[in-house]
């Protein structure tokens, strides 16, 4: 186990493990927690060298590319041994196993590393992000495309399911080559590569998941455009229709006056039309019913591939839960009890749920004291944000809503909601009266139990009539009964739309 001194910011049964990937524009090092089903990332590092930059005409990489990627190579080895990584895994995709001087290259970085390289076929990439895919969305449907420097990978995911994927030259380092810079000759060389790709029509009225950082940051720039209050790209939805303007303008315009630009890295942004181009083409050859985004790919898929059946069937979104609970709760054990409770509680006042908000519900009780070290002032705000941003897969961003919502109101009380009006314009009607309503429970709750375990199991709830609930306490809890909790169940009884009544049961 790795020492950690006095910290308690890092879970103690982790030990660090790392991918490299060799890519055609960038070379990154990740450094993960530990090898689990929601690992958290300990260090990330890119560095832009454009391997695969000339490849399309001279079949070979670049000496200052190369010189710059084995540099770079140089510090992430060191950068794995500062952090005691137990295992590091390295791949190569499409610049490294195409270019004629590729072998040599990577006879080079093996040395330096002092480890072997995983080359990737085109298949292999495919399966890759679609087992990144697999593991950020739950129950995917649809087609998964990485868009890399040198190729884009499709391959048909279903549930927990994949196809066998195809490679096509539309990497956008490459395309941009190919096509000389002119994206006219990028649209007609993309409409080509994608009419004669048949799993594009597999993907007809069904999902994109769009894997890759150059989709990433188009994404980006629509979340800018749009104005969209929640600044994450994981599941970020864009539709067919709405997504064609402004690709349109991406290829059209000066790239460098798109509204969001700014947090885009220089490197990158000269290929930000060519990815746009290929975004397109798919959107009008593929016509899906929607667009996601995903934060996952092929170093994700490589490493949910390393787990075994039973973990990789575990719930992310309600590991990641748990594991903030540890490291930041009074009670982790007490944030589960609550998560037991509230679902026993919305079953006696017949509230219906979906799969998906019965996953959500859980997560936000799990979540629900994170925020207990701050001012009292800012709890609210301090939780919402961390939910909001947090770095959760398996979640949709109603999801993030709804569970960042929720511990809102648990801290702010019912009835303020000056402050959340950006989260609120991302909601639904449902999701914002849902979490006003479990945020009344999680406020009732708190005041029994002090945020402690053992006692959120003994308020039970008695049915009186069909508008009269009440919530009775054992003797040994009678103490508790007083002004404030019957004033939190008085609000808790306008967003039920209940009488509650408050008693001491023999």
């Amino acid at each position: 186990m790795i020492e950690t001194e006095d910290a308690q910011g890092r879970l103690k049964d982790r030990q660090p493990v790392a991918v490299i990937d060799i890519g055609s524009n960038s070379v990154r090092l990740v450094i993960y927690e530990g090898l689990v089903r929601a690992p958290s990332i300990l260090f990330n590092e890119k560095v832009s060298c454009g391997l695969g930059r000339g490849i399309a005409k001279t079949n070979r990489m670049d000496q200052a590319a190369v010189d710059g990627a084995l540099a770079a190579l140089v510090r992430f080895r060191s950068l794995a041994e500062q952090a005691r990584v137990e295992k590091l895994h390295v791949v190569a995709t499409a610049a490294a196993r195409e270019a004629e001087n590729g072998s040599e290259f990577v006879e080079a970085a093996e040395r330096i590393l002092q480890q072997p390289i995983r080359i990737l076929s085109g298949a292999e990439e495919a399966r890759f992000s679609a087992q990144g895919v697999i593991s950020a969305f739950r129950a995917p449907n649809g087609i998964a495309g990485d868009l890399g420097g040198g190729s884009l990978e499709l391959v048909d995911v279903k549930g927990d399911s994949f196809g066998t994927g195809i490679t096509l030259p539309l990497g956008v380092i490459r395309l941009q080559e190919r096509a000389s810079g002119s994206i006219e000759k990028a649209e007609k060389l993309t409409r080509k590569d994608l009419a004669a790709a048949d799993l594009v029509g597999a993907g007809k009225d069904r999902t994109f998941y769009a894997v890759g950082g150059t989709w990433r940051n188009l994404a980006k720039l629509h979340i800018a455009a749009m104005d969209y209050p929640l600044h994450v790209t994981h599941a970020y939805e864009i539709q067919p229709d709405r997504a064609q303007k402004f690709l349109e303008d991406l290829k059209s315009k000066d790239i460098n006056k798109i509204k969001g630009i700014s947090g885009v890295s220089g490197s990158r942004r000269a290929l930000l039309p060519y990815g746009a181009v290929i975004l397109s083409e798919l959107i009008k050859a593929m016509q899906p019913s929607r667009i996601l985004f995903s934060s996952s790919g092929v170093r994700e898929g490589y490493l949910f591939d390393q787990l075994g059946t039973e973990t990789q069937n575990r719930d992310a979104l309600l590991d990641a839960a748990d594991e903030l609970a540890i490291l930041r709760a009074r009670s982790p054990k007490h944030a589960r009890e609550l998560a037991d409770w509230t679902g026993y509680s919305f079953e006696v006042f017949g509230v219906d749920e979906t799969v998906d908000e019965t996953r959500y519900r859980k997560a936000a009780c799990r979540l629900a004291d994170i925020g207990w070290r701050a001012h009292a002032d800012y709890r609210s705000m301090q939780s919402l944000a961390i939910i909001a941003y947090g770095s959760f897969v398996q979640i949709s961003h109603q999801g993030r809503a709804y569970i960042a919502l929720s511990n809102y109101f648990r801290y702010e009380g019912l009835k303020n909601e000056s402050l959340a009006p950006e989260i609120r314009n991302v909601t639904t009607d449902r999701i914002w009266e849902r979490s006003k309503l479990l945020g009344g429970f999680m406020r009732v709750a708190y005041l029994f139990t002090a945020a402690m375990p053992g006692v959120v199991k003994d308020l039970q709830w008695e049915k009186i009539d069909d508008q009269t609930m009440r919530l009775t306490l054992p003797r040994t809890l009678k103490e508790l009964v007083g002004e404030k909790p019957q004033g939190r169940i008085d609000q808790l009884s306008k967003v039920t739309g209940r009488k509650i009544e408050l008693a001491v049961r023999d």
